[in-house]
């Protein structure tokens, strides 16, 4: 919420979200900034890409064959000038690749959740920012924009350099990737779905708006695919504007919370999951449903951006999870765990049955790299039961 204007006209400082006697999940701030038109699709509706145009055969069919996809999940990739940080973390996920196993062990793909290219998307900075840290990633990445892929400098237009890089009309190179073999992209339209064979994830640009904006066609767009999506397999809804966060500067957005509840009401289903960034943390938080199910909503926005945001405390001391926040809906929503104050990625590992996390911390850049990537947490989801199994590690 930003400050009022002094009588001496001038502003001040916002008040940070947990600022006060009542920590809050989700708040609904006041607008700082303006919706940007989103740009024309270079798809044709419903705007899904099946990941089997984009793997080689082999790697797909071993997929099918044993019915478990691995990907990489992260958010907030870019950096500002000297980031060790964003290397580290490429450097994490490049390493959790094993050429003797099968393509269904391997991440199959990377899936980041906005704010790529800060601080302005500009296309200029597409190789110190995405092209150079992921020359070595073995894989196709995926992508939603966030706020500053879309909060383009006057002279541009809005995204152009999220949709030359990641909706591209086919898989060229485009003259920003530089010496990096990677081509294009071929996502299209800026909101669209992913189809796998053990899941299908929707992915939601929330605009450039603090609190994230979501409005017509893509809100009926989201019912559409939310109502007509095989239910054989786990919906998983990915945006960058989180529902739930308990960190300090931005916290969780009740305009995301009201815009993905009411197409879930009219579609009559709800998303076995929720994933986003914005935050720069690692969150995993969990709403429990009246009749009993549980949603998963995973915030991984520790991608590479060099400041990390730090969670709430109380009377100066830090959360020690499980902390369970009251959502005044007769909906308890849990902060299981976080970590805000290393870098980190997501493995996610999907079959018939479980969503499964791995979610690793890399070195600060001060640590010895050695170190390499520790585990930090892990979970097993029961998507079709919508329950957590209890972790065995």
């Amino acid at each position: 919420m930003a400050r009022k204007a002094q009588p001496s006209g001038h502003v001040f400082g916002r008040t940070r979200p947990s600022q006060g006697t009542k920590l809050t999940i989700h708040t609904k701030p006041k607008r700082d900034t303006h919706f940007r038109p989103l740009p024309p699709p270079t798809g044709k509706a419903p705007f899904q890409l099946d990941l089997k145009s984009i793997l080689p055969p082999k790697d797909y069919g071993n997929i099918v064959a044993r019915k478990k996809l691995t990907f990489h999940l992260n958010g907030d990739m870019g950096g500002i000038g000297t980031n060790p940080q964003q290397l580290l973390v490429a450097s994490g996920m490049e390493a959790d690749f094993n050429p003797k196993k099968k393509a269904s062990e391997n991440a199959a793909f990377l899936y980041i959740n906005g704010d790529c290219v800060y601080f302005n998307g500009e296309v200029k900075e597409y190789y110190s920012q995405f092209y150079h840290p992921y020359e070595f990633y073995p894989g196709p990445v995926f992508a939603v924009p966030g706020n500053h892929d879309g909060e383009n400098l006057p002279s541009d237009n809005t995204l152009n350099g999220f949709v030359r890089n990641f909706c591209a009309p086919a898989p060229v190179k485009t003259p920003e990737s530089g010496d990096s073999h990677r081509t294009a992209m071929v996502q299209p339209n800026v909101y669209w779905t992913l189809l796998t064979p053990l899941a299908s994830i929707i992915g939601l640009y929330s605009n450039v708006p603090e609190g994230g904006s979501i409005r017509s066609p893509q809100t009926e767009w989201l019912v559409s695919q939310l109502k007509t999506l095989p239910k054989s397999v786990p919906v998983i809804i990915a945006l960058h504007h989180p529902v739930y966060s308990a960190d300090t500067f931005h916290s969780g957005s009740t305009f995301m919370k009201d815009t993905l509840e009411k197409a879930a009401v009219d579609a009559k289903r709800h998303p076995e999951m929720v994933i986003a960034g914005h935050v720069h943390a690692y969150e995993r938080i969990t709403r429990k449903l009246p009749n009993g199910d549980h949603i998963p909503y995973l915030v991984t926005g520790a991608g590479g951006y060099p400041n990390l945001h730090s969670m709430m405390k109380v009377n100066g001391q830090k959360l020690v999870t499980p902390v369970v926040f009251d959502d005044k809906t007769n909906e308890p929503v849990t902060l299981e765990k976080y970590s805000d104050d290393h870098h980190g990625f997501m493995r996610l590992e999907i079959t018939d049955k479980l969503i499964s996390g791995h979610y690793y911390t890399v070195p600060r850049p001060h640590e010895p790299f050695s170190k390499g990537s520790q585990l930090f947490d892990y979970f097993e989801f029961d998507w079709r039961k919508r329950r957590y199994l209890p972790n065995t590690l």
